[in-house]
């Protein structure tokens, strides 16, 4: 049986991996879909501390599980297909095989958000996609007008890095100025090959018949005028849903999905702890995700020090 199982390898749970580490509670630490989480699609971090320079993201969470791992966390990959908390110590069912432990960690993180378009579930992998840095690069999005869907600090990156291969970026926001912090947002409106489209959305994407994208249709929200726009490819970068469908009906979260913390990171069943960005809707940072790994670890720690006493 576990003493403390995380589920996430993002900086919630890396962090979280860390501390009930060195507390001597050899964690069992489960990867999920995404090891190391969204921020390993991030080609650079700059406001992450004691990074001066910046930090390429999948770097980052190499260094953060390794150094989880030097003080006897473990890392398994595995995904959490269901859970048992009515019962101690609580059940998990892991790739088909069963796990007992006595205290349970989320850090499942968050998703990309979708359109919503038909269109854009046809198209996806085909032209469509969610991240710049895995896709940025593909010879189909070299030298190619490009369009980026939001306003909001991933927007503005996704755009920036796309810079280095497309001709032209068009990044495309339901409003008329940028959500994104104002650094983040200068730079990405002062390089020459990025053109906003202000008060616009996307109602389709082209062309499904040839199996690729070849442009998009979109809508100004203020005029109600539609256009056309030539791209070979379409970013979606509006947002994120938490990962926590697992856990619905049984782990109180709001009206988004995003699980409440009680006492502390402690959820409404006691012996559950919850971190990162599978429950902050308000900050979403790689630097607050990780201080609710360490806080999470900690009421995990003196939860189990309560129980075994």
């Amino acid at each position: 049986m576990e003493k403390v199982v995380i589920i996430g390898t993002g900086c919630a749970g890396l962090t979280a991996a860390l501390y009930t580490a060195r507390a001597n509670l050899s964690p069992l630490v489960l990867t999920g879909i995404l090891p190391g989480g969204l921020l390993t699609t991030t080609s650079i971090v700059e406001n992450f501390p004691g990074f001066p320079e910046g930090i390429d993201g999948y770097e980052l969470m190499t260094r953060m599980q390794k150094q989880a791992e030097r003080f006897g966390a473990r890392v398994g990959f595995g995904t959490v297909e269901a859970v048992d908390l009515s019962r101690r110590p609580f059940g998990l069912t892991v790739d088909g095989e069963k796990v007992e432990t006595q205290t349970i960690i989320i850090a499942s993180g968050a998703s990309h958000r979708h359109l919503g378009l038909e269109s854009e579930s046809l198209l996806e992998r085909k032209g469509v996609t969610y991240c710049a840095t895995c896709d940025g690069a593909l010879p189909m999005f070299r030298n190619q007008s490009l369009v980026v869907v939001g306003g909001g600090d991933s927007a503005c990156e996704e755009a920036t890095y796309l810079t280095r291969f497309a001709s032209t970026i068009y990044l495309v926001h339901r409003r008329d100025t940028l959500r994104a912090s104002k650094i983040m947002a200068e730079r990405t409106l002062s390089n020459p090959k990025v053109r906003p489209v202000w008060d616009s959305v996307v109602t389709e994407i082209l062309d499904a018949k040839q199996d690729k994208v070849t442009g998009v249709r979109l809508k100004n929200l203020k005029t109600g005028k539609e256009i056309g726009l030539d791209c070979a490819g379409v970013f979606v970068a509006i947002g994120h849903n938490p990962n926590t469908q697992l856990f619905k009906g049984i782990i109180d979260m709001d009206e988004n999905g995003y699980i409440i913390a009680k006492r502390g990171q402690e959820t409404n069943v006691p012996g559950v702890f919850v971190a990162g960005d599978c429950a902050d809707h308000i900050y979403r940072q790689a630097v607050t995700a990780a201080g609710m790994g360490c806080a999470a670890a900690s009421d995990a720690e003196r939860y189990l020090a309560r129980l075994n006493q």
